[in-house]
């Protein structure tokens, strides 16, 4: 049954933004969840990986395996985490693409804008207006 009648189900045009999408796009696709005690402490369920975040490793081969994201590989749709790794034949070592939807972000790389996103995000704040914000608007009004 579908839900949102603004948008579509179709497996055709999924697709096609799937593959076609630009890598402003792709950044919000690759996201992950958050672990049980930054859920606790931020209200925020998901984030946009990043390059530095630390990340756990919960489904397929890697499964447990803890690490920094080395790298956010957009074209390819995945990330690279510091030891999941293997070897190649010729003996030279090369990083697993692991898809983000796998992990779990266990530690985030703060900065001034992830920290805009979790208060942006942030569930507790839904439908409340600080009353800073509401000051600023009404400064002009006469």
């Amino acid at each position: 049954m579908k839900f949102n009648s603004d948008k579509t189900s179709s497996r055709r045009k999924n697709r096609k933004a799937h593959f076609s999408a630009t890598s402003v796009e792709r950044r919000v696709r690759m996201s992950a969840g958050l672990s049980k005690d930054l859920f606790q402490k931020f209200n925020v369920r998901s984030l946009p990986v990043r390059k530095d975040d630390e990340v756990r490793v919960c489904v397929g081969k890697l499964k447990g395996q803890e690490g920094k994201v080395v790298a956010c590989y957009r074209k390819k749709y995945v990330i690279h985490v510091e030891r999941c790794t293997r070897d190649k034949v010729n003996g030279q070592t090369i990083f697993r693409g692991i898809d983000p939807s796998n992990v779990v972000i266990t530690k985030i790389k703060m900065d001034k804008s992830r920290k805009a996103i979790l208060d942006r995000k942030n569930r507790a704040n839904v439908g409340k207006k600080t009353a800073a914000v509401d000051v600023d608007n009404m400064a002009g009004v006469d």
